[in-house]
């Protein structure tokens, strides 16, 4: 890693820090888990931004911009949703109605399934044993984010929440 990257990588940090201030204050598990899998997705573009447009016509290139293209659709989607209809005080995460449409009909993490998407498309910008690793560490922090979120949201929605899983996956509709 070169020193620009190396500055950027912790400049960018401090910014996550400073959006996760409040949950790391609180102990929110989810909070620290999303802290890492963002740490670990920012890593990914650091260490593959000197080589994000080569080959740019080749199979695993492709792979990587139709993820890339999903996961900024799902963002989008998750945000508006949740500003709309979930009633949000606060902050966006706050919600105050249980959201079941539009994505959230499909998966119940949008937002998460985003960051998985981005992860795995910044991976294939250029495959190997390095971004493999580190993108399943960056699954398993989102992973572990979700249970945790989940966990906040049965006790805040009690029962709708529980048929609302039993209904819908985390990420991957009718997947996973």
């Amino acid at each position: 890693m070169t020193i620009i990257q190396l500055a950027f990588f912790g400049l960018i940090t401090l910014l996550f820090l400073l959006a996760l201030r409040d949950a790391l204050h609180r102990g929110a598990a989810y909070g620290i888990y999303r802290f890492f899998a963002w740490e670990c997705i920012l890593l990914l573009i650091v260490i593959r931004a000197p080589g994000w447009f080569d080959e740019p016509f080749s199979r695993h290139q492709i792979i990587s911009w139709l993820l890339l293209i999903l996961s900024i659709v799902l963002a989008v989607l998750g945000f508006r949703l949740l500003l709309k209809f979930g009633k949000p005080e606060g902050g966006f995460e706050n919600t105050t109605r249980l959201v079941q449409t539009g994505v959230f009909a499909w998966i119940r993490h949008p937002l998460y399934a985003s960051l998985l998407y981005l992860t795995w498309g910044v991976f294939f910008r250029h495959p190997d044993i390095v971004g493999l690793m580190i993108g399943l560490v960056a699954s398993a922090f989102l992973y572990a984010t979700a249970r945790e979120e989940e966990k906040e949201n049965l006790a805040r929605f009690g029962e709708a929440y529980e048929g609302y899983m039993r209904g819908t996956k985390m990420f991957v509709p009718r997947v996973f």
